[in-house]
């Protein structure tokens, strides 16, 4: 690499690519390496790339899985992982070298490396390569002839590689761990905590490749792909596969791929047939969570279908109310509801469902009749509106005080069918008391809607604090956990920013849902039920959060 001739440099790499599969060099672990540590540095520098670098990687991950002895030998067990690591470093983001790496017969090694031929750490950087490999058309056409096995494996790994990190790396004793992953995992800094940490933080990329990869495949739109992923049981499991807080900002998660399958016709329709999945988007649309817009977009889109409409209105329509003031979309999901909201009101067609149609009139009045009536409405008219909404807000404290919630509920009410639309502050303060009076009536649906309505009008930039902390209490009330404390930490945040300091009820309340909401727990139950492992205590389940 030091010499002055480039053709010579060039001529020599050249060389040393094509021999390394070849020699049994102890040193082979040290130079895989240093060629990481380079590809990290210039991802997109074609020098090696044109060289063979490519084909010298794949071969030695073939070498490795089909040379058992060759494999454990020094420190041979070491390359398939900075192999496969190379290779999804170059393809990262230049279409030519991806192009080179599938031609070199690196899909074919990858996908036995995804196959656990080796252990769930060789997965996680397999199925790294292979993503970016998919995510350029030049190379997506050679995986072509493996579609079925990448689906298969990316929606089986996706489902269970938590569990298999937890029962083969975080239940085990440490003595008993693999040396060479204690040692990838910290580079050879930190003890157990940190072999802790990184194997969350590892399982759950090797989660979200795998998710990535899935939608690389639900992009190109064939039937063939998108049946097979829009499997009933699989859409369920989606839904919870979020990841840690800071991942989700760099993946495409399983609401990503949720959001994918519903561009096309057949996504839209295998969705919709599942409640629990639109009732999930409700609640992560309704929430703080960094998906809540896609969320959104994805029950927008349900809602515009002639063909998924009908049985999709009735479990959201409640919940995508509440979110028609909302300053970016909110006019987008107004329209969504209301598309043919004319033929209900005019008896033309019934969706025989009282609380369906209330909703959607509620929709109708506030977005269309009200803004209607006081745009024609003078001064003084809407200042008498105004005035009384002042005295029904203060009846309402004087009642929520005495005891009596109903009536202050009631007196709420009111006080904002008369407040002028424009009055957002004080609609803000209506809102977010009645939701106040709900939660202490244990109504926990009805108080997630109120703090919703508040905090759309507040504005994502500077949300209502108090709404913030009683959404993150219903949510808390209805086991809501990844929601509960999403609201929980952007009412600590909002807090900071005013030098407040942090209370300690919002701060047993985030411990108590970091914990529930550690990617790790479901597996953890389902590896204990079915007596894999046992539960392991011994470091902090919020770790990786």
């Amino acid at each position: 690499m030091n010499h002055p001739d480039p053709l010579v440099r060039r001529s020599q790499a050249s060389h040393f690519f094509q021999q390394m599969p070849l020699t049994d060099d102890k040193d082979h672990v040290l130079v895989l390496s240093s060629l990481r540590n380079i590809a990290i540095a210039q991802p997109d520098d074609p020098e090696f790339p044109s060289l063979g670098i490519f084909t010298s990687m794949t071969r030695l991950i073939q070498k490795d899985i089909h040379h058992k002895q060759w494999l454990l030998k020094d420190q041979n067990i070491y390359i398939p992982y900075y192999a496969a690591h190379i290779i999804g470093t170059y393809a990262t983001s230049n279409p030519q070298s991806a192009g080179k790496a599938a031609e070199s017969g690196a899909i074919p090694a990858l996908l036995e490396l995804l196959r656990g031929k080796i252990s769930w750490v060789e997965q996680r950087v397999a199925a790294r390569a292979l993503c970016h490999l998919a995510s350029h058309d030049v190379a997506f056409r050679a995986t072509m002839s493996e579609t079925e096995d990448i689906v298969e494996l990316a929606m089986e790994i996706a489902s269970s590689c938590l569990g298999t990190v937890y029962r083969q790396f975080l239940a085990t004793e440490e003595r008993n761990r693999l040396k060479y992953h204690c040692e990838l995992l910290t580079r050879g800094l930190g003890g157990v905590e940190t072999e802790n940490r990184k194997a969350e933080e590892w399982g759950v990329q090797l989660q979200e490749w795998c998710l990535y990869l899935l939608t690389c495949f639900a992009g190109k739109g064939s039937d063939r792909f998108l049946d097979r992923i829009c499997e009933s049981e699989f859409l369920k499991e989606l839904c919870g596969m979020r990841g840690g807080i800071e991942s989700c900002k760099d993946s495409p998660g399983g609401l990503g791929l949720i959001r994918e399958l519903c561009n096309f016709e057949i996504g839209r329709d295998r969705i919709s047939n599942r409640r629990e999945v639109i009732e999930n988007l409700c609640d992560v649309a309704r929430s703080s969570d960094s998906w809540h817009e896609t969320a959104i977009e994805c029950v927008v889109l349900l809602l515009k279908d002639p063909g998924t409409r009908n049985r999709v209105i009735g479990f959201s329509a409640a919940a995508m109310a509440q979110l028609v003031e909302l300053r970016r979309t909110g006019e987008t999901i107004t329209r969504a509801l209301l598309q043919d909201y004319h033929r209900i009101k005019y008896g033309e067609m019934r969706l025989g469902s009282f609380e369906v149609e209330k909703a959607l009139e509620e929709t109708w009045e506030l977005k269309v009749e009200r803004k209607k009536k006081e745009k024609v409405m003078n001064t003084e008219e809407l200042k008498q509106r105004e005035t009384m909404a002042g005295f029904l807000k203060r009846e309402g404290n004087e009642s929520f005080w005495r005891g009596e919630v109903e009536k202050a509920v009631n007196e709420y009410s009111k006080a904002l069918e008369v407040c002028p639309l424009k009055l957002r502050r004080e609609r803000i303060v209506l809102y977010s008391n009645r939701a106040q009076c709900c939660l202490v009536m244990k109504e926990a649906e009805l108080a997630i809607g109120d703090a919703t309505r508040a905090l759309c009008l507040s504005g994502g930039s500077r949300p209502h604090r108090k709404s913030l902390w009683r959404r993150a209490q219903a949510f808390d009330m209805k086991w809501l956990s990844r929601e509960s404390l999403m609201d929980g930490l952007r009412f600590v945040e909002v807090g900071r920013r005013k030098d407040v300091e942090i209370p300690c009820f919002a701060a047993r309340l985030v411990k108590k849902q970091m914990h529930a909401t550690w990617p790790f727990a479901a597996a953890v139950k389902s590896e204990v039920a079915a007596g894999k492992c046992k539960k392991v205590e011994r470091f902090d389940h919020g770790a990786a959060l």
